[in-house]
Order: structure tokens, then C-alpha cells, then sequence
């Protein structure tokens, strides 16, 4: 009987099982610790957007986080695949994970002592950022009671677990009827948000954090869309002040890609509708996912 992976799939000790047979270990560090470093890169219309870019960065990270996983660069290409190509799923988020793994020697603290690891998993695609919400412009809170946790402690460039400060900026902005938030560094420099990086229009300049943020493949494709359409463009510090006020805002995301944000704290934009500017980053966002040099054709064995 052909195991139904419809509702996602997981690739796990060399095998591909159903997402929901997927599991660790409850001793793994990458559970008891959040000691695990991650890329997801996304699925449209069968075909993987920009996997290069994203093996690229899932490799840096790899080697910066002190990991050593059997797998190869090509074979976790080949792994995800034919992953996704047995899920069926034409538009799906892809998750490559190293964890450290369980130790070898209970109750020690050295994490060379651990069995490192990798996995993978993939679901149908995902929205940071509900399709309702993008259709209406998101709400946003630049968070004020929450600050991004130190560069010197977790590197924001490599993709991590370490989401307690991001749980309580959601919090901070949930209870506040926002929709997500954007937290600032403990200088007051905008950073990101859970899951998102975030952009700013000012004065028709197109503007983005350059430190204490992941650097987002989809960041770096909204920064090769300005270049292309001549829109002026700079990665900066941006103040608080500078953010709320600013002529437009959007957010960037593999899971959902460029989205308008109509709604800062109090302040309202462009009479609650979202941006001509970021509208036309948008579309152009969507229309290079037709670009062969950027995508690649998955095959499906369902």
C-alpha cells in the first residue's frame, strides 16, 4: 500500500514517510536546546523557486553552527527533489534541517559529544501572511516592549530556532488587535519580523535593514527587482521614527513573498490601501517565478 502523502511527507533516515509519522528524539538538542539551524525554500506551480540560493545559505549556516551532517550540498538537493516529486504537491513549503542530535555520553554539555543529523520535510504551501490579510494590506506593530535578541549571542544570519523574543513581540501585537510585529534591535534600529523581512518606501527610495536580520533570499530578490525597474534602493539602519514614517511598508517572505502593509502601530497608509509601489514589486515578484534561470521543474512520480 502506497503511504498517502498528500497532507505532506518527511525524509527521515532515508526514507520518505507521511509528515505526521515524522519525529525526534525527546533527548535531541534540537528540541531541548532550539539547537538546530534550517532553510525552507518554497514550491509554485511544480517547480522549486531559487534552491540554489537557498542550499547556499542552509550550507553557510551548516558551517557556522558547527554542524557535520553526512549529507552533501547535491545530495540534499536531490533529497528534496524527491521528497516533494513523491508528495504531489505543485506549490508546498520545503523545510532542510541540521540538528545536533542526541549525545552520546547522557548528561553532558559538550555538544561535540553529539550525533548531528538531517532531515527534511515538506507541506502545502504556506502564507506568513494570510491571503485575506495580504488582499487588504497587513497590520503591523513595531513592537515596544520587545527587543531582538543580541547579534553576539544568536547570529540573525543563520536561520535558527531561537524565537523567544519573536513569541513575545506576536504576543505584544496579537493582544493588541495588530496583526504580527517587527521588533527592533537594543539600539533602536528596525530588524525583522517572525518570518518576515520588512521594507520601507521613503520619498521613492526603497529601503531595508542591513544588520540584525536574516538575510532573506526574497529580500535579495525584492533588492535585484529594484535594480531592475530603476527603483532606487539602499540596505540601512532605519530608525523607528524613520519606519512609522514612511510613505509605504511591505514585508518579504518565502512563505508568501512580497506583501503591502497598510497599517504601522496607529498610523494609516496611503488611505488604508496598499502601496502602487510595492503593488508593482509584487506582481514582478510573482512573474520571475516563470524565469527558467530561477526555478527548476520538479518531477512528479504521482
Amino acid at each position: 500500500m502506497v503511504a498517502d502523502l498528500s497532507n505532506g511527507a518527511a525524509w527521515m533516515n532515508g526514507e520518505i514517510i507521511p509528515i505526521q509519522d515524522a519525529k525526534i528524539s525527546v533527548t535531541d538538542w534540537g528540541l531541548t536546546r532550539s539547537d538546530i539551524t534550517y532553510d525552507v525554500v518554497h514550491v509554485w506551480e511544480g517547480k522549486f523557486f531559487r534552491i540554489d540560493d537557498y542550499l547556499d545559505r542552509f550550507m553557510v549556516s551548516i558551517e557556522k553552527s558547527r554542524f557535520d551532517i553526512p549529507q552533501s550540498r547535491d545530495e540534499i538537493k536531490s533529497i528534496l527533489h524527491e521528497m516533494v516529486g513523491s508528495s504531489g504537491l505543485k506549490s508546498a513549503y520545503v523545510s532542510m534541517v541540521a540538528s545536533r542530535g542526541t549525545p552520546s555520553v547522557p548528561g553532558t554539555r559538550d555538544p561535540r559529544r553529539c550525533d548531528n543529523h538531517f532531515y527534511a520535510w515538506v507541506v502545502p504551501f504556506i502564507w506568513v501572511i494570510a491571503p485575506e490579510i495580504t488582499k487588504r494590506g497587513a497590520h503591523i506593530l513595531l513592537a515596544g516592549g520587545t527587543t531582538r535578541i543580541g547579534t553576539n549571542s544568536v547570529d540573525p544570519t543563520v536561520k535558527n530556532y531561537h524565537w523567544g523574543d519573536m513569541t513575545k513581540g506576536l504576543f505584544e501585537a496579537l493582544d493588541a488587535g495588530y496583526d504580527t510585529a517587527v521588533l527592533l534591535d537594543d539600539q533602536g534600529f528596525v530588524t525583522e519580523g517572525p518570518g518576515f523581512n520588512v521594507f520601507a518606501i521613503v520619498d521613492g527610495k526603497v529601503i531595508t535593514p542591513k544588520s540584525g536580520m536574516l538575510e532573506g533570499i526574497t529580500r535579495k530578490t525584492v533588492l535585484e527587482i529594484c535594480a531592475e525597474l530603476d527603483l532606487p534602493h539602499e540596505a540601512k539602519n532605519i530608525t523607528a521614527d524613520e519606519f512609522l514614517s514612511a510613505d509605504e511598508v511591505f514585508t518579504a517572505t518565502t512563505a508568501g513573498g512580497p506583501v503591502s502593509v497598510t497599517r504601522v502601530n496607529k498610523r494609516i497608509l496611503g488611505n488604508d490601501a496598499r502601496g502602487p509601489i510595492a503593488q508593482k514589486i509584487t506582481q514582478t515578484y510573482w512573474d520571475w517565478h516563470e524565469r527558467e534561470t530561477l526555478t527548476e521543474v520538479i518531477n512528479y512520480k504521482v
